[in-house]
């Protein structure tokens, strides 16, 4: 054992040096009062630099990896504890049912309609690009498809039958439906004998604080994690990798980006009426965390404290929409992504589609974003359900593994900013935003500089 640790240190010491190093510098950017901000985005710049010299010169990197995945897994430790508190907490403030079903039906259409657009713009820019164009046929020998589940397994995927076994085997789907059983459960005898659970929701209410400072402990690593998760991420793929599917790639950002502008940029400017570029500065640790963990559950957490503390909406609304949005929101992983990539296979194997085709591939992949929800894998499985409705071959899919965790960072950027941006107008059209604290810049202490 103690030959393992010496052996392990002798191979990872330039890494882990170089990796204190910098920890010590954003430690010193923290204690200056450099903002958050400035210091997630110096994070990625510093990792992204350090990660590709390591890579160049064949550098081990797993000890910054390993960092990393410290802080992915802290911020993950708060998810199942966040689902039961807050949305317990959020319905439970309720005064009657209907709210809830008017606000559940408003998210959920929210959810639809923007990955709906999201796919529509995907086909559209992968049909410009041509991303499969001069692509070899020629497919992993080890691919294998991810197996589509029937609609029987997703059903019961999706309801709890032992809710201690779902919490901790972070189900997060079964666990977020547990929670609305007993919030409803609350209000409805609430209604009728509000000293019965009285001490229940003021038992929820306190927890739900006590997750909040966790939170605020947690949340202040991430210029840490930023660069760990970065620098990981470009020493074990490099240049290299790009180069043969940079097609693919630039149309899956170009159409993440228009999405991000067009569909979440118009959202916010014509029907919350908010300043976009005020809104998308003060959401920008959400966008940062969730393109750097690749995981909506992950982001939750960080999101949560934007959307109460930075954009000013009510937590009731917040605790509701967000939690739901990271199991079933998938505008990159369920929208832009399948919309690409079956252009890009049709292109590979030289297949050709229709205007029916099209319209195939936006249906589905508004349908397999939520019938997936809560799958691991979504991106691969949401893909392989449109490859399949078109009757492409599912070892297309095989080609883009190499550059996978590359345009999973914008799909998760993207899906996570939707959530954000689909809680704000729900708030709005339900008077539970505050514009005029948000027009101020009035802000909550988030405490993400060291004591």
């Amino acid at each position: 054992m103690n030959n393992n640790l010496i052996k392990a240190f002798e191979t990872n010491w330039i890494s882990l040096v170089v990796s204190l190093v910098i920890i010590g510098f954003l430690y010193f950017l923290a204690k200056k009062r450099v903002s958050f901000g400035y210091r997630v985005l110096i994070g990625l710049g510093i990792g992204l630099i350090v990660g590709f010299i390591f890579n160049t010169y064949k550098l081990d990197a797993k000890s910054v990896s390993t960092i990393g995945t410290i802080y992915v897994n802290l911020i993950k430790m708060m998810v199942i504890p966040l689902v039961v508190v807050l949305v317990i907490n959020s319905i439970a403030g309720l005064s009657n049912l209907g709210q809830l079903r008017k606000i559940g039906l408003k998210t959920i259409a929210l959810f639809l309609t923007t990955t709906g657009i999201a796919a529509l713009i995907g086909l559209l820019v992968a049909l410009v690009f041509d991303p499969g164009s001069g692509i070899p046929q020629g497919t992993l020998k080890d691919f294998k498809p991810k197996e589509i589940p029937t609609f029987s397994q997703v059903i019961l995927d999706l309801v709890p039958s032992n809710p201690f076994n779902e919490m901790a085997t972070g189900k997060v789907v079964p666990v977020l439906i547990f929670a609305i059983f007993v919030a409803v459960a609350i209000v409805h005898i609430g209604s009728k004998k509000p000293e019965a659970v009285k001490p229940v929701k003021e038992l929820i209410a306190s927890l739900a604080q006590v997750l909040h400072q966790v939170i605020k402990y947690v949340i202040r690593l991430t210029p840490y994690g930023v660069y760990a998760l970065i620098a990981a991420m470009a020493a074990k793929y490099g240049v290299d990798t790009l180069k043969p599917l940079i097609m693919l790639i630039l149309a899956t950002y170009t159409a993440l980006l228009l999405h991000f502008i067009i569909t979440f940029g118009g959202l916010v400017t014509f029907v919350a009426k908010v300043n976009p570029f005020k809104f998308f500065r003060k959401a920008y640790p959400t966008i940062a965390v969730a393109f750097t963990t690749r995981s909506s559950y992950a982001t939750l957490p960080v999101n949560l404290e934007v959307l109460t503390k930075k954009l000013r909406v009510s937590p009731r609304i917040a605790s509701f929409v967000a939690p739901l949005g990271a199991t079933i929101n998938m505008n990159g992983c369920g929208g832009v992504w399948p919309a690409v990539v079956a252009i890009f296979v049709a292109g590979v194997y030289h297949i050709p589609l229709s205007v029916s085709d099209y319209i195939l591939i936006v249906l589905v992949s508004m349908i397999s974003s939520v019938g997936v929800a809560g799958v691991p894998g979504p991106a691969a499985i949401s893909t392989t359900v449109v490859l399949t409705a078109l009757g492409l071959p599912l070892e297309g899919l095989g080609l883009t593994l190499a550059i996978d965790a590359i345009v999973d960072m914008g799909r998760t950027a993207i899906n996570a900013t939707g959530t954000t941006v689909s809680t704000l107008i729900v708030a709005n059209s339900e008077g539970e935003f505050d514009r005029a604290s948000f027009d101020r810049d009035e802000e909550d202490e988030l405490e993400l500089n060291p004591a």
